[in-house]
């Protein structure tokens, strides 16, 4: 695993960095990033066919910032965006 080689552990402590590895096989230590990701390939990434990585960064940054943050709804935050979850106020009584 890259993330788990020396150097970059390395790399992280000289920025101040605290690394974070989950177990072996505790799938919900990650739960969030990878319900994020399951949502970004379903909704975005499984119906497009990029041409270059370019490309493809583009349209990610624009699903994350246009609408994965600004309209799709969370029922976790109440079936509200995450912007609107964070203008009411609600960002710090979220954990």
């Amino acid at each position: 695993m890259q993330y788990a080689r020396d150097a970059f552990a390395k790399l992280l402590k000289a920025h101040g960095i605290a690394g974070s590895m989950s177990c072996k096989g505790d799938c919900w230590d990650n739960a969030v990033v990878e319900s994020f990701f399951g949502s970004l390939k379903s909704e975005r990434v499984h119906w497009r066919s990029y041409q270059t990585r370019e490309e493809a960064r583009a349209d990610i940054v624009e699903y994350i910032t246009m609408f994965y943050n600004c309209r799709r709804l969370h029922s976790y935050l109440g079936y509200q965006s995450p912007d609107a979850f964070e203008r009411n106020g609600q960002l710090a009584n979220a954990a």
